[in-house]
């Protein structure tokens, strides 16, 4: 189930609010700018591949370029087998911005968007159905776990996909990782 666990940094051991309600989630993200809202997902193949996955979603895509005129989109999709899924976790576990949006829509699986706000940080634990706008230069981070299973349709403002700003801080080191607060949510 999705979740929104709201952390103070000074305090990161323990989440001063948590939620199920995904219109509470959607209305507590809304105040920094945050898009997030629960869209149908389609029975797919477990290994549907990037074009079928987007020819799925072909209308969503569509309408979310005309919107917020996005150039490209993609699919990233990572399971427990996969080789590298240390060295990817590794790579998104360090806070760091981006100059476009980053949109994530869930179409299987789960994993967290740690969004820094001031003095609070929101743990959102997506999941399939979940879609997430993180609004550029927003301060955040990226945790799949350390078995992720997860596919997402990402979409870019920067036809070469996904560029980050790292901050430098080591906030994403004294929050709760993935294996405390999904296990919490589960």
């Amino acid at each position: 189930m999705t979740t929104l666990s709201v952390f103070d940094q000074s305090q990161p051991e323990t989440a001063r609010t948590v939620t199920e309600n995904p219109a509470e989630i959607r209305e507590l993200l809304a105040r920094h700018g945050v898009r997030f809202e629960q869209w149908p997902t389609r029975d797919l193949p477990a290994d549907a591949s990037q074009e079928e996955i987007l020819e799925a979603y072909g209308d969503e895509v569509a309408k979310l370029k005309a919107e917020c005129g996005f150039q490209a989109a993609d699919v990233v999709s990572l399971n427990p087998d996969n080789p590298q899924k240390e060295a990817l976790r590794k790579k998104f576990l360090d806070e760091h911005t981006h100059r476009e949006d980053e949109v994530r829509f869930f179409v299987r699986g789960q994993a967290l968007f740690y969004l820094h706000f001031g003095n609070e940080v929101f743990a959102v634990l997506c999941q399939k159905n979940d879609l997430i706008s993180v609004p550029d230069g927003t301060r955040h981070w990226f945790d799949m776990g350390p078995e992720p299973e997860f596919t997402c349709i990402r979409l870019f403002t920067n036809p070469e996909g996904w560029a980050a700003d790292f901050t430098g801080e080591d906030i994403a080191a004294r929050l709760p990782h993935y294996e405390a607060l999904a296990g919490a949510a589960g």
